[in-house]
């Protein structure tokens, strides 16, 4: 096994209880769980190993983002070990159905235009809209930029790292 995934193979990866419910994850946390250099990467792993029975689900823009940076600071393996991770469950991905994706677009874009006094991410609006549509308020992100998206009921989201539960 590569040294790198020592810690986060301990992670719980098969099925996942739902007695706390779904946490989307952004980009951030999931990059630092794959690189031990990132200051976050003890932090995120402190809160996974301390709720194991969080259900993470992300979307394929934070998927793509992730890759595209740990391959990038880390290398290609490190966005395979992810890959593989994720595929062994590590994190459910959201994926709408084709007759919904024009609404989960449009929800994205309104997301996007109601903070267009922050830069461009479509990855954080992703997770913003997948919030929304699941219902859920809680984000693991170490994004501050989240404090200005809302759920459907114009409730902030909640950064479980520095909020908990």
């Amino acid at each position: 096994m590569n040294e790198r995934l020592r810690g986060v193979a301990k992670l719980k990866v098969t099925e996942q209880a739902t007695a706390l419910g779904q946490v989307v994850a952004d980009s951030g946390p999931l990059l630092a769980l794959f690189n031990r250099a990132d200051r976050w990467h003890a932090p995120v792993v402190q809160w996974l190993e301390t709720n194991p029975q969080a259900r993470l689900l992300t979307t394929w823009p934070v998927l793509t983002e992730v890759c595209a940076l740990l391959a990038r600071r880390v290398g290609n393996e490190a966005a395979l070990d992810f890959l593989r991770w994720c595929q062994r469950g590590g994190v459910t991905l959201d994926a709408p159905a084709a007759d919904t994706l024009p609404q989960t677009l449009a929800q994205v874009l309104l997301i996007s235009e109601r903070v267009r006094d922050l830069p461009f991410d479509l990855a954080d609006a992703s997770v913003a809209e997948a919030a929304a549509r699941h219902g859920t308020r809680h984000v693991l992100t170490i994004d501050s930029d989240f404090d200005v998206y809302r759920d459907a009921k114009g409730k902030a989201l909640r950064h479980v790292l520095r909020d908990g539960w």
